[in-house]
């Protein structure tokens, strides 16, 4: 039976009131069960006493450290909902999620203060909390848990999609949603009391948050907090000797380049999950020969809690690059057609999926909630081919196919075999328009040396392996691919960049 978030907590504090809960070793700051509770209580009473009534928002802007734990369960004890805020947002982006969300209280980190006070300039709120403030507040308030005064069906989070298009839009999760997928991810990657969870991703983000963080919770295991360096991953997982880790593809792929990656000792790692962003075949089976462990695909989408797919590390040396053939716990996936039919084996369409994790909706936007949730389906944009044995092979975001004379071109197929040449070191494909043919392929090039790779060069390395209407008309050189901070292209800044999207 599905539990109140906070009441994870609580109950760990129960069982294992001594075990760790919390370490941030850059500073060698542990907290225990006991501890954390405590403090998350202390800090929710006094939320309380300052007026934040149940359902009110609580924006949180602390980058991944125990006070993120500490204010996250705080605000749910005190009936909140959580709102976290990603750090390296400017001050004008974190005013925007504080005024679109309606927040009553923000609790940020001391570090962040020259942020946090320009985002309230023009929006003061009732109630603000540094982490320096912590230990005061500690020492005031009462360390008793608090009576739950929401019920499973409320709203225990709002979380802003990174989005790769126009404004990002907040997310709203059910305390029931959030613990679904938490003990989908534990049961899923065997996540145990005695094991230790690397967070070195944003836990802003849906997948850190909930399937790591909340999932870490419900099972016992201790959240080992720190920020993503290529080096970090590698010396934290020895030294701590981790269990478990997320992260994007590029935290897999800079990692594995480092001169010294066979120095370390990472035997420790039960399973190395990645997801958020697509990754070639090629990459996953060198990231797989690289690390000791189980590698794990996970699929999913914020809004869906997140939960989707997962490819296996069983099924990675026949389907590397693949997203897996079935939902995970509690979730059923279609393919489907504009109309909603089902696609089958060899066919390409859109990825549906129905879950009882789904969203309650984008806080403040019923029409974009209506074009998403349908029928008790998700909708999630994602393009897919479904091959004769029912894997899923991501093609591209439904927005960002071109139709060039009438003929869909999937720009990630481009982009794969475009990074497969020598001279490339990143691209993009985007759709460029064009009088006759409506749009044409354009592809966006980072170099990997000072020569750069001609147009007519890589047309004709394309054309060994893409159709003539896929090959790329038109090319433009950067210095860097632009990406959201899950690792995806931002194809709208390319397209408005070098043409009229």
């Amino acid at each position: 039976m599905a539990e109140l978030i906070q009441a994870l907590l609580e109950r760990n504090a129960r069982k294992y009131p001594a075990e760790l809960a919390a370490r941030y070793p850059a500073q060698d700051q542990s907290l225990t069960w006991q501890e954390l509770n405590a403090q998350a209580n202390s800090l929710a009473h006094y939320l309380q006493a300052r007026g934040l009534r149940a359902g009110e928002k609580v924006a949180l802007l602390i980058p991944n450290r125990p006070e993120f734990m500490v204010g996250f369960f705080a605000a749910l004890k005190a009936g909140g909902v959580v709102v976290p805020i990603n750090v390296r947002l400017t001050a004008s982006e974190i005013e925007y999620i504080l005024k679109d969300s309606g927040a009553k209280a923000l609790i940020y980190a001391e570090s962040l203060r020259q942020a946090a006070e320009g985002a309230m300039r023009d929006l003061p709120l009732p109630v603000v909390v540094s982490t320096r403030e912590l230990t005061e507040l500690t020492n005031r308030y009462p360390e008793e848990d608090l009576p739950a005064v929401v019920g499973l069906s409320d709203p225990a989070e709002i979380i802003y999609t990174s989005g790769t298009t126009g404004r990002p839009k907040g997310v709203v999760l059910s305390h029931r949603a959030v613990y679904l997928v938490a003990s989908m991810m534990a049961y899923e990657t065997q996540i145990r009391f005695g094991d230790r969870i690397l967070q070195l991703m944003p836990l802003t983000h849906s997948a850190p948050l909930n399937l790591e963080m909340v999932g870490g919770v419900y099972a016992g295991a201790a959240n080992i907090l720190g920020d993503f360096t290529p080096q970090t991953l590698l010396e934290l997982t020895q030294a701590e000797k981790t269990t478990h880790f997320f992260g994007a593809p590029v935290a897999y792929l800079l990692a594995a380049k480092l001169p010294n990656f066979n120095q370390y000792d990472l035997s420790s790692a039960k399973y190395w999950i990645y997801g958020g962003a697509p990754m070639s075949r090629e990459a996953v089976l060198m990231v797989a020969g690289r690390f000791p462990g189980r590698l794990m695909s996970v699929y999913g989408l914020t809004e869906s809690g997140p939960n989707g797919m997962a490819l296996f590390p069983e099924e990675h040396p026949e389907f590397a690059g693949s997203i897996g053939r079935r939902g995970v716990v509690n979730v059923e996936i279609k393919v489907v057609d504009d109309q909603g039919q089902e696609v089958g084996p060899g066919g390409i369409g859109e990825i549906i999926m129905r879950t009882p994790s789904a969203m309650l909706g984008y806080h403040g936007n019923e029409a974009a909630t209506r074009e998403v949730l349908r029928n008790g389906w998700v909708w999630t944009g994602d393009i897919a081919r479904q091959d004769e044995k029912g894997y899923l092979w991501i093609m591209d975001r439904k927005k960002d196919v071109i139709i060039s004379g009438g003929v869909n071109v999937y720009p990630k197929e481009v982009e794969d075999v475009l990074s497969a040449h020598p001279a490339v070191a990143d691209v993009a494909v985007v759709g460029q328009p064009h009088p006759e043919w409506g749009e044409t392929v354009m592809a966006v090039i980072v170099p990997r040396g000072p020569e750069k790779p001609s147009l007519a060069e890589l047309q004709a390395f394309a054309r060994q392996r893409l159709a003539d209407y896929k090959i790329p008309r038109l090319i433009q050189y950067t210095d860097a691919i632009p990406r959201n901070a899950s690792g995806k292209i931002l194809k709208n800044v390319l397209r408005e960049k070098y043409g009229k999207s």
